[in-house]
């Protein structure tokens, strides 16, 4: 394709920042655009014909990205900005015959390149496995999986769990902080509790904390009565060398919610910073907390990514964090480290909690969350958790007692927060479920819009009521011009056999959303329940569970794990941007039964998004947010509706525990006609202009990883 600006005042409107062709079976050109103004409008012609297309906020300052399906026979594509009345033929693109069998070709090689990067990984694998001897009962689940990953394109990304990849990334793609003059320079109290650590490991702790490129910190050590006397002489020494640092020397150990008491007692700080007496601080750890700072000085409590330190010192298995998710920290302590919190608070919470070593960090930090909404996330790696013998990072069985404290933090948590809940952690680690209780069942109507296919509805209905434990619902079936007579047999068979269920007829142009305002208006229940007809339900506690998260005050919508047929996830959760799409499924079509990455498959785990396939919502909120969007009639009316409650300050959670069976066709593809399009298009552009830069920047998906390949890493920052 050749490519051709116009003349320097058409330069003036809008400028190219660079321009992609990606496709096989058609041929699709995306082109980054800079300095655009909110006021400008686009006109996407082909050869003498306007077509349809999608334009992607990219950030605040003018920069958008142009999507198009180039039709078929097209020779010439041109792309029009309108700006204060006038035209601006901002480009225009030429299209033969063989530049088009050239991106075929480009696009084949990319695919036969994946497919022997998969094959090899794949042979080393089962060398590894089964020395190449593999039982025939596992070749058709090996075939698949090599088609599967293929098919994702996820080895021309990085796995940031293979050590050789992820040092790629770390190469390739990680970057220095590029520092600048900090207006303001707290004070940043490093609290590092000691207990006959490996002089080694002390000493490039010690080393990495007085090489931070910000240099207004001090150091406060409790040694914990250390045994090691090559630990105690390691102390002294860094005593002396830098007067910054202060050590105290117990007599008598008391643990490390004690000794880290004692450090906090010592600090002169506005913050203080958690260090383990092993780990290693990134040099710019200090530095990029104090940065956030200066952006927001009302910040309480900031916590970054981190990673580990293997035996032989390599950086391994990176945690790549969301923002702050409440309901995830319940389950798991995934803030974890490197965490810097304003004093006055961690004072108001009395510090550390003695009888709760192991969990200490987790404690704390649920007692914090409580106090403050000033949390920040750092999505950066600035801490280095090192995994040696006898480690909770190396294995949690080394402090299996970590286990059952960290229940009781859980269970103290829900107990402040005036609920009740049953915690249990699962295969015996430090991940915990939170089951809630209620004392009453509140009235839930479940909304079912349905146009014919009464045999569809017949068994989600059946579902509901042979497996349903929960009692006190109403159905609302919400006809949507049926005209099988079939279906009004179907309507009087439910009428006569229940008397839970009301038929409202809704004979209009099909509107997904529409349909569920109409219903939501008529429910006499204090939750809705949005749910397609072809679902089954496969978990007795479904809809109990999904009401008990429903009414907690700061959770939005509820969404549960939908399987396709075969058993494989349809949705576990929601990523914005995800497939440089508006938003796509988390773990779609992984297998069931697997953890998930950090243990998001098997405990709460918030999103930006849940599906209304599925979905659980107090009535007041939903209608606090004025319903689904009537202009969205088929596509996104469901990310709309949770963005809607997340812009509110809800959070919107996935129960994976709970699943249901969603016959939804996993090869459905993009509607196929013209007009199916054009309203895809229209419902594409619209969410953009609305949630443009938070479907760009998903705060439940770190912006470090791929949004190509579900948590991998680019190869470049090309890629990025």
């Amino acid at each position: 394709m050749n490519t051709t600006q116009t003349n320097n005042r058409n330069k003036k409107a809008v400028s190219i920042d660079k321009i992609e062709y990606i496709g096989i079976k058609e041929l699709y050109a995306s082109i980054f655009i800079k300095g655009s103004q909110k006021s400008d409008s686009f006109i996407v012609v082909a050869d003498e014909f306007e077509i349809d297309f999608t334009k992607r906020i990219l950030s605040d300052v003018g920069d958008l990205k142009i999507e198009i399906r180039v039709p078929e026979q097209a020779k010439n594509i041109q792309i029009i900005c309108r700006r204060n009345g006038q035209n601006y033929n901002i480009i225009s693109i030429s299209i033969s015959p063989w530049k088009k069998a050239k991106q075929l070709i480009k696009k084949c090689y990319y695919l036969l390149q994946r497919m022997f990067i998969v094959l090899g990984r794949g042979i080393r694998f089962l060398w590894r496995e089964h020395h190449l001897i593999i039982p025939p009962s596992l070749w058709k689940q090996y075939i698949n999986k090599y088609f599967k990953r293929v098919k994702e394109r996820g080895e021309i990304l990085l796995n940031p769990f293979i050590i050789s990849d992820y040092e790629k990334w770390i190469l390739n793609v990680e970057e220095d902080s590029e520092i600048i003059d900090l207006h303001y320079r707290p004070l940043i109290s490093v609290l590092i509790p000691v207990y006959n650590v490996e002089p080694k490991y002390l000493k490039e702790c010690l080393d990495s904390v007085l090489q931070q490129s910000y240099n207004n910190f001090e150091v406060c050590i409790v040694d914990d009565n250390s045994g090691n006397k090559d630990t105690i002489e390691v102390l002294r020494a860094y005593e002396s060398i830098d007067a910054r640092i202060k050590v105290k020397y117990r007599k008598v150990n008391r643990h490390i919610s004690t000794a880290t008491n004692d450090a906090l007692t010592m600090s002169q700080g506005e913050f203080i910073a958690l260090v383990d007496n092993d780990d290693v601080l990134h040099k710019d750890a200090l530095y990029e907390n104090v940065k956030a700072l200066n952006e927001n000085k009302k910040l309480d409590f900031i916590y970054s990514d981190e990673d580990k330190l293997d035996a032989r010192g390599n950086r391994c298995d990176p945690h790549f964090k969301p923002d702050y998710s409440p309901d995830t920290l319940l389950g798991i302590n995934y803030i974890c480290h490197f965490v810097v919190i304003r004093k006055t608070l961690v004072e108001k919470v009395s510090g550390f909690r003695v009888g709760f070593e192991g969990a200490q960090d987790h404690d704390l930090f649920l007692r914090i969350v409580e106090q403050t909404s000033n949390i920040h996330h750092i999505p950066k790696i600035l801490y280095h958790w090192r995994m040696i013998a006898g480690s909770t990072s190396a294995d949690i069985e080394n402090k299996g007692y970590a286990i059952d404290r960290g229940i009781k933090a859980v269970k103290e948590a829900v107990l402040r927060r005036g609920k009740d809940a049953v915690v249990t952690n699962i295969s015996n680690s430090t991940v915990y479920k939170v089951k809630y209780k209620m004392n009453k069942q509140p009235l839930v109507s479940i909304i079912i819009p349905m146009k014919d296919h009464a045999a569809i509805t017949r068994k989600c209905l059946n579902s509901i009521f042979d497996k349903t434990q929960y009692e006190n619902f109403e159905i609302l079936l919400v006809n949507n011009n049926s005209h099988e007579e079939e279906s009004f047999t179907f309507f009087k068979e439910c009428q006569t056999l229940y008397n839970n269920i009301k038929i409202i007829d809704a004979n209009i142009e099909f509107n997904y959303s529409k349909l569920n305002n109409i219903a939501a208006k008529q429910a006499k229940g204090e939750y809705l329940l949005l749910l397609n007809n072809d679902t089954e339900v496969i978990s007795p506690d479904w809809l109990y569970e999904m009401i008990c998260y429903a009414s907690q005050d700061h959770i939005g919508a509820v969404g549960p794990k939908l399987l396709y047929s075969d058993n494989t996830i349809q949705h576990a959760g929601v990523l914005l941007g995800l497939g440089q799409g508006v938003a796509s499924h988390a773990f779609l079509e992984e297998e069931n039964g697997v953890d998930g990455v950090y243990g998001r498959l098997l405990i709460p785990y918030n999103y930006s998004a849940v599906t209304a396939a599925c979905l659980a919502v107090s009535k007041e909120k939903y209608f606090q947010v004025g319903g689904l969007e009537e202009d969205l009639k088929v596509a996104y009316n469901d990310i709309d509706f949770n963005l809607k409650l997340l812009s509110l300050g809800y959070f919107n959670i996935c129960l994976p525990q709970i699943e249901l069976i969603h016959y939804e066709s996993k090869s459905r593809g993009l509607d196929s006609t013209k007009e199916k399009y054009e309203l895809f298009i229209s419902e594409s552009n619209y969410m953009y202009d609305k949630w443009g830069p938070l479907i760009e920047n998903d705060p439940y998906y770190n912006s470090n990883l791929s949004k190509k390949g579900l948590y991998l890493l680019e190869r470049d920052n090309k890629g990025q």
